[in-house]
């Protein structure tokens, strides 16, 4: 799945510590799922999306 995680992260200045605190995941969490590596829970997409303040569909599309 891809996503803009890492670009909206570093539009607001964080670090992907910072993301993880806040999402109340490990930084390395944060790094699998910046690069594809590994697809959040519906629950964390949520907690993702709401942290954004935006769709979930916005930051996660379908790969190819």
């Amino acid at each position: 799945m891809k996503n803009r995680l890492k670009v909206l992260r570093a539009e607001r200045g964080w670090s992907q510590q910072d993301l993880a605190e806040r999402l109340e995941v490990s930084r390395q969490s944060v790094n699998a799922i910046e690069t594809g590596r590994y697809d959040p829970s519906l629950p964390l997409a949520f907690r993702i999306a709401d942290l954004f303040g935006m769709a979930i569909e916005d930051i996660f599309q379908r790969g190819e």
